[in-house]
């Protein structure tokens, strides 16, 4: 609900507020974001005081108390006294970078508003209000839109500003943030989800600091090294108590996410693209929109925050009929098993032998196409090998389906090898410098999807191959960073928008598949989780979540990715032991277990499989299917952390009813003489009484307080799951 009032702006959800206001300079001045209050203006919060070193704006006369480097403010800006970081920067054509932005006019639309060309939350008049703020420099005839969604119902507000330059001369963008954030303490701790490829998503969490700290990418991919959701929260918050703050950028390229503490222990947040080589000409007349950014506060913990951000991506950021209407694929995928070595025969032996396991659908992987037998070479030659596949995908497909199997395909559509027909004919359409040797990632160079040329030779060539036969999904991978940065297509003072024009090049791309193969599920993949972001997942809804596939580590992964997106997000599948990262050993139970905990499949030589391996897999899908609404459409729990306790990990699913439950666990390395455990339940109703395993029966306040004990599992890395249904 959005509240309006003497120029004060108050956005209600169901359980938080979030307020700012116009004040008497013009100045859009932050005034509250947290748990819901009324429509008080809370503009009496801010003190002001004659601080040192804080210009005064001229329009404030002998005002001392009065600067825009001690006030909390909804969009900052640059050059005209506020120190802090500016959530915009413009070089004007007098070659000055002051911005000074200050209130013209508002205007409010039921429903949701939509970007152009860039991904967002989508909701009807009934599911969502839209504000839009004006602010404008009188100077420079600069004007900028600051766009709120709000969703009552999951306390959710999204944010994106369109930039439009209405002066009679061009300027520059040298940043321009999707949201500014002001807080009236830095009491915080700052939560940000590292790693790296095979490791991406770990939880890390340091009280905020004096000065600045950031996260963010120079890669033009989200990246497995940082991810753009963050958090910031109470020192006392943990995952029943305390207020925290989720912020997640729907963005599939460079970001930034930074937070500013300063002398006077407030703080600024601001998030949006990374501003390295980052420089869009606007012309006059011309507009630039930001990607979106997204909040969500909780005033009881992360658990509630989860299930707020689970749910309104699930129902207002999935698109198409796997959203709800149909289930994910249970499937096999040949990559592990095969590699680059397959043909026809071994892939139908494969699913010979996944089909009476109860796996719905085969995955071909790399190495289809072209002349392609290693990952030296073929990329962008979107022909079928009939050496591999003889009669092509019209010979392949239908075996597959006479098993009773679907048929999906992996493809890397934005890259191009040097050894390659595509760039033999079109060396320029590769992202390279022209007179300098090209940087190489895994032997290949990146497409330039700036250029609809290019990307409409890729799409031809592509509809081409899934128009030949029944294909129902294909793994849309990205295996390389962009470097190089440079773009044949455009002069030499627009290469600073390169970064930016290619990922909306993709998203037009994405956006194509979607509209022209509403049917087809496209799952997203970068080297496993090197763009897993909340941007792709409005074309892809899930992502494979790491190219590890250890049960052990993929409990970090999970954990982690858990913070924001949805368990039916997170691509996760049983794999071979010793796995192929790790070297390490764990049972196929647990394997199981964890993998069920995502889009669940396999990737191993099914044809290799032992007859008891086989009878532990058709339980595994008969389990996943049974439990597959609970899982996919329940509440997330995190019961335990794997970042701090190395002895075992739990998490639970549950039902919005509460009535049914599923709680696993997962065992690290076994020790001698351990204690017993006793695991201390979430999420359900304390009153109903719950039978486990259609065993015993307790009080969901017994399972909530005092525990449920464990039965000593002996063993490495052993696991158990726990049905819970109410009686």
């Amino acid at each position: 609900m959005i509240h309006i009032e003497n120029n004060v702006f108050t956005l209600h959800t169901r359980r938080t507020t979030y307020q700012f206001k116009a004040d008497e300079h013009g100045v859009l001045l932050h005034t509250y974001y947290g748990a819901r209050v009324g429509n008080d203006d809370l503009s009496c919060l801010i003190q002001l005081a004659d601080r040192g070193f804080a210009p005064n704006p001229y329009d404030a006369g002998t005002n001392r108390w009065y600067s825009l480097n001690t006030l909390p403010q909804e969009y900052s800006t640059c050059g005209v006294g506020d120190y802090r970081m500016p959530a915009i920067i413009a070089e004007n054509a007098d070659g000055s970078h002051i911005v000074d932005l200050r209130f013209e006019r508002f205007e409010t639309r039921p429903g949701k508003y939509a970007l152009d060309g860039l991904p967002a939350f989508y909701g009807g008049s009934s599911e969502a209000e839209t504000l839009i703020i004006t602010l404008h420099d009188s100077t420079t005839r600069l004007t900028v839109e600051l766009y709120y969604g709000v969703f009552e119902e999951f306390d959710l507000i999204c944010r994106a500003a369109r930039i439009i330059n209405r002066g009679s001369a061009p300027v520059r963008l040298l940043r321009a943030s999707s949201a500014c954030l002001d807080f009236p303490s830095d009491a915080l701790d700052w939560i940000t989800f590292d790693g790296r490829h095979i490791m991406e998503r770990e939880f890390s969490r340091t009280p905020l600091r004096p000065g600045v700290q950031n996260i963010g990418s120079v890669r033009g991919t989200s990246s497995h090294q940082h991810n753009p959701f963050v958090m910031l929260c109470e020192h006392s918050a943990d995952e029943d108590h305390g207020l925290c703050f989720g912020m997640a950028l729907l963005y599939s390229g460079s970001f930034e996410a930074a937070v500013e503490s300063n002398p006077f222990h407030d703080a600024r947040f601001a998030i949006g693209i990374s501003p390295h080589h980052f420089c869009w000409l606007l012309a006059p007349g011309e507009a630039f929109t930001t990607p979106e950014a997204a909040m969500v506060c909780s005033p009881t913990g992360f658990a509630a925050m989860t299930h707020c951000w689970h749910r309104a991506i699930r129902t207002h950021l999935f698109r198409g009929p796997y959203q709800f209407e149909r289930r994910r694929p249970l499937l096999v995928n040949n990559w592990e098993a095969t590699m680059f070595d397959f043909d026809a025969e071994k892939l139908v032996s494969i699913a010979r032998a996944a089909a009476p396991l109860g796996i719905d659908m085969l995955v071909m992987d790399d190495g289809w196409f072209g002349t392609r037998c290693d990952d030296l070479g073929g990329l962008g030659d979107w022909t079928v090998n009939e050496n591999k596949l003889p009669g092509g995908l019209e010979a392949l497909v239908p075996r597959i389906r006479a098993l009773g199997m679907d048929f999906g395909l992996w493809i890397e559509p934005e890259m191009v090898s040097e050894d390659s027909e595509l760039y033999r004919q079109h060396p320029d359409w590769a992202l390279r410098v022209p007179n300098r040797p090209p940087t190489l990632g895994r032997s290949q160079l990146v497409l330039d999807y700036t250029r609809k040329d290019v990307r409409d030779a890729i799409y031809a060539a592509l509809c081409k191959v899934l128009r030949s036969a029944d294909i129902r999904y294909i793994k849309w991978d990205f295996n390389r960073s962009l470097s190089d940065v440079w773009s044949a297509a455009l002069p030499a003072d627009r290469q600073g928008e390169v970064y930016h024009r290619y990922i909306l090049g993709l998203y037009e791309m994405l956006e194509r598949f979607h509209q022209d193969f509403p049917d087809l599920l496209i799952e997203g993949c970068s080297g496993g989780g090197g763009r897993f972001d909340a941007g792709m997942l409005y074309y892809t809804p899930q992502i494979w979540c790491s190219d590890n596939t250890d049960a052990i580590d993929r409990l970090r992964i999970h954990y982690g990715t858990s913070f924001c997106y949805p368990v039916s997000s997170m691509g996760s599948h049983v794999s071979a032991v010793p796995n192929e990262q790790t070297h390490r050993i764990t049972p196929l139970e647990t394997r199981g277990i964890v993998a069920m905990s995502g889009a669940f499949g396999y990737e191993l030589d099914l044809s290799q499989a032992t007859d008891a391996e086989k009878a532990i897999m058709t339980r595994q899908n008969a389990d996943y299917r049974k439990y597959y609404d609970l899982i996919h459409n329940g509440d997330y729990y995190r019961l335990t952390s794997p970042f701090e306790n190395d002895r075992y990990t739990a998490w639970a699913h549950v039902s919005a009813d509460k009535r049914e439950a599923l709680v696993s666990l997962v065992m690290g390395a076994s020790r001698a003489a351990l204690p017993f455990i006793t695991l201390r339940l979430r999420g359900l109703d304390e009153s109903l009484r719950y039978r486990v395993n259609g065993q015993q029966s307790y009080l969901g306040s017994t399972l909530i307080h005092a525990g449920c004990p464990i039965p000593m599992l002996m063993g490495d890395y052993r696991s158990l799951q726990l049905h819970l249904v109410a009686e």
